[in-house]
């Protein structure tokens, strides 16, 4: 499977998206420092996540996510 995910910083709640093949050990590299962008605003907490069967798919909802759209759809999603 693979995954689209949203993360939040614990540190100033800025939101980081991507897409995965394994999302828990993604989430770990994120909060073990091995991702450039996001090693500088750890921890970082799952907030939300969508599982698809190609990772096309999961590339095309992390860029919906980036999207002007995408951003809004989220706010709301999360309640931000």
């Amino acid at each position: 499977m693979f995954y689209a995910y949203v993360l939040q910083s614990e540190t100033n709640g800025n939101l980081y998206k991507g897409s995965t093949e394994n999302l828990e050990a993604r989430i770990v590299q994120h909060n073990s420092g091995l991702v450039n962008y996001t090693s500088k605003y750890g921890p970082w907490k799952l907030v939300y996540f969508e599982e698809f069967n190609s990772r096309s798919q999961a590339m095309a909802r992390e860029k919906f996510f980036k999207s002007g759209q995408g951003r809004q759809w989220l706010k709301q999603k999360l309640g931000m």
